[in-house]
Formats: structure tokens, C-alpha cells, sequence
């Protein structure tokens, strides 16, 4: 596994000030109404599955309150996931258009390798615990992926790693969103 370090300029990115406003992929906020807020951050039963819509609210409101603690430019680290063998640079390259395009400090590159003989659990990659760390110590206030399935394609690993970069005060932006195809 190989990791590099790089930093860019870049400009201040505007947030809005209520928590109900959420970053979209296009880069834009959109205000929710409280009840809508509620109704897309409801708790939900341990044994409903979460919905992709569910899971993308949930994602872009924890990635909208990590980035307004800020108080200036948001450092990010980006991490894909790819197959043995494979090359990381395109996937992180879509990582890291993502970045620019929203003004961010890229501090870090990472990936993790699997195979098909090789637990490709959250818990299991290396490259994804030290980020997490380095967004528990503040040194980054959110992971930049390709897509959900550099995180992983199972809901309820997904919702873990959502709820982990949460109790860290962190976020996740994706480039490519949880209910595209």
C-alpha cells in the first residue's frame, strides 16, 4: 500500500450557515425544511435496512456540519479502494477533481488493495484507519472518495464507517453520489 502527501491552493469554500443546508454533488447548497430533515435523519430500526437515499442525506448532512466547524479552507484526504494489481490513479484522480472543483486542501492520497481471497471489510484496511485516526486528531476534516464502494457496497458497513467519521467530527464527499448508477 502506498500513500502520498501533497498540498494545493486554493480558495475558501462558502458554506451556509444552517444545518439543514446540504452540499449536493454539483457542489451547491440546498436548504431542507425541518421536517424534511427529520424525515430523511429519522433513527430508524436496527433491522430496517437503510435506503440509498437514507444513507446519502445522512452522508452530505455529517459532510456539511464537519466542514462548517472549519473555519477555513477543509483539508481532505482522498481514498479509493481498487482490485490487486490495479492502478490507483485513475480512481483517485476523480477523487481529486471532486477536491478541486470544491476548493479543497488535498492533504493525503491513500488506497487500500483487495483481491477476491481477502476480507474487504472497513475494519480491515489499513490506509482507511489511518485516515480515520488522522480525522480524529483534526489533521483532516473529511475523506474524498471516488464512489460509496471505495468505502464498501454493503449498507450497513457503509452506515459504520458514516457513523465512525461522525463521532470524529468528520465528513465523506463522494464524486460520484450513493443513488447513481
Amino acid at each position: 500500500m502506498s500513500t502520498t502527501t501533497e498540498t494545493a491552493a486554493s480558495q475558501p469554500l462558502a458554506l451556509g450557515r444552517g444545518p439543514s443546508e446540504v452540499p449536493q454533488a454539483d457542489g451547491h447548497l440546498h436548504a431542507l425544511s425541518g421536517r424534511a430533515m427529520s424525515g430523511l435523519l429519522a433513527i430508524r430500526h436496527p433491522r430496517e435496512r437503510p435506503t440509498p437515499q437514507h444513507l446519502r442525506a445522512l452522508r452530505l448532512s455529517q459532510l456539511a456540519t464537519a466542514l462548517q466547524r472549519t473555519g477555513e479552507v477543509p483539508r481532505v484526504a482522498l481514498y479509493v479502494l481498487i482490485e490487486n494489481r490495479q492502478d490507483p490513479a485513475d480512481r483517485l484522480a476523480v477523487a481529486q477533481a471532486l477536491a478541486a472543483h470544491r476548493g479543497w486542501t488535498v492533504i493525503a492520497r491513500a488506497f487500500d488493495t483487495t483481491d477476491t481471497t481477502s476480507a474487504t471489510d472497513p475494519p480491515t484496511r489499513p490506509q482507511l484507519a489511518r485516515l480515520l485516526s488522522e480525522v480524529h486528531h483534526g489533521r483532516i476534516h473529511a475523506i474524498v472518495s471516488a464512489s460509496r464502494t471505495d468505502i464498501s457496497q454493503f449498507d450497513d458497513q457503509y452506515q459504520q464507517v458514516l457513523d465512525q467519521l461522525r463521532d470524529r467530527r468528520g465528513g465523506l464527499a463522494l464524486a460520484r453520489d450513493e443513488t447513481s448508477l
